[in-house]
């Protein structure tokens, strides 16, 4: 079935490709109390579209807009909303929201499967999980965040006075201030390598980092998705270089599960914390944190109950209570909706729509584009400012007059203030036109 060429901010009010409208989508489920039968064949209908479109697109890594088209319908998005900020949360698909209403409404109407009958299938978003990053079961721990994934690593890391870490000057509060806490606590060092804005090449991060590496250094904890700027971080490069040193490496890849295609056995890092409620489409208060095989002894756990020192992989670091199961199969469902497009396909669209904002932004006059150039240093958040003009100004323009949400960035004493954009592969060529628009207006009547 072939899906006519739309508009995001029509996406709610048409044809749904197989799959239902909004407005549709929620009086189905008014109208069917949110049975569970009723939530399945919703998810089902969605499932069906997404197959339609790959077999008319099959074969091709890049496809147009109309195909585009077709999957941003199976999300929930307010009439008119253009989402273009997933770097602080993203929207759910459909299937998703299905997910986690039919599993909270488990636990509304029948408690007793919450803890009889749940738990048991837990392991398969665990398993569903390790297959994206390319990592075993073994290697995965389910947190809440990101920050959350990062203190496990810092508290868990016997550290002495005078021990260094290594991190760059644009890392994120979550990442930063575990390790000033170690600090105060332990007396260790916190050596800061600034990174250029933009950063040029894949060298000059590694060779920076090289130089504040000491006898005393014991981890490098660096941004792999840089907030600031959008730099992705050569992690790979990085983690070669810091093992021949005997160092380790934690990436804080907040932005990273469904943006990038990655690989942690390639990356050959030791640990990695995620957020898939941004990119992957996930609910909040779900995370990952990898911890490689060979790193497991080198943390104790944080949290523990009973079970802590029973096992003997990372599922040791995740025995801290009671969790939301529907949260953990809402991820596992976040999961199979990216695997139904394909990760490289996804990896290849945002990136074709950073690209594109780039190369409009790079054409308006008193624009410093804050994110690298290069492909392979960054990924779907673009940064960027306008001499004389304050970001939050364009962040507030743009919002009132194409109900676009982009948000402000940075540090103003430290010159990287700006503007912050998520090109998400829902995201169209025309909404990105309607952003450059506000940000020319702008940029013509500065002071």
């Amino acid at each position: 079935m072939s899906c006519g060429h739309g508009d995001n901010r029509e996406a709610g009010t048409g044809a749904d490709c197989g799959g239902l409208t909004r407005r549709d989508f929620f009086k189905y489920l008014a109208g069917s109390a949110l049975t569970l039968a009723a939530l399945d064949n919703a998810t089902a209908a969605v499932y069906q579209s997404i197959t339609s479109l790959n077999q008319k697109y099959i074969g091709d890594d890049s496809p147009d807009g109309l195909y585009w088209d077709g999957i941003r319908r199976h999300f929930l998005f307010e009439d008119g909303l253009v989402m273009m900020n997933n770097g602080t949360v993203g929207p759910m698909p459909k299937p998703v929201f299905n997910t986690l209403m039919r599993y909270f409404k488990i636990q509304a109407t029948n408690p007793y499967d919450v803890y009889n009958f749940l738990p048991t299938f837990r392991e398969e978003t665990r398993t569903k999980l390790a297959a994206f990053v390319h990592a075993s079961p073994e290697e995965i721990v389910l947190t809440h965040n990101t920050t959350e994934g990062i203190n496990f690593v810092t508290a868990g890391l016997d550290m002495k006075e005078g021990d260094e870490v290594v991190v760059s000057n644009m890392e994120h509060p979550g990442a930063i201030h575990p390790w000033r806490l170690k600090e105060k606590r332990h007396g260790i060092v916190i050596k800061e390598v600034p990174l250029g804005l933009p950063t040029r090449s894949v060298d000059e991060v590694v060779g920076s980092v090289a130089a504040a590496i000491t006898p005393r250094t014991k981890i490098l904890s660096l941004g792999h998705t840089v907030f600031i700027t959008g730099l992705i971080s050569p992690l790979k490069e990085l983690s070669r270089m810091a093992h021949e040193k005997g160092v380790l490496v934690l990436g804080d890849s907040a932005h990273g599960l469904g943006m990038l295609d990655m690989n942690m056995k390639e990356m050959g890092i030791d640990f990695f914390a995620s957020s898939p409620y941004k990119w992957m489409g996930a609910p909040t208060g779900i995370g990952l944190l990898f911890i490689r095989k060979e790193a497991q002894d080198k943390i104790w756990p944080t949290i523990v109950t009973g079970g802590w020192d029973v096992y003997k992989d990372a599922r040791k670091f995740e025995c801290h209570g009671q969790d939301a199961d529907a949260l953990i199969f809402a991820l596992g469902e976040a999961l199979d909706f990216q695997n139904a497009i394909g990760r490289r396909r996804i990896e290849r669209r945002i990136k074709t729509l950073a690209a594109y904002l780039k190369k409009g932004l790079r054409e308006v006059p008193g624009v410093k584009i804050h994110t690298p150039e290069d492909p392979y240093l960054s990924g779907g958040l673009t940064a960027f400012s306008v001499e004389g003009v304050d970001p939050a100004r364009i962040v507030d323009y743009v919002r009132e007059k194409y109900n676009l949400v982009v948000r402000t960035i940075g540090n103003r004493d430290a010159g990287t203030y700006g503007v912050r954009v998520s090109t998400h592969y829902y995201i169209t060529t025309k909404d990105i036109d309607h952003l450059l628009e506000g940000v020319r207006t702008l940029a013509a009547h500065r002071t």
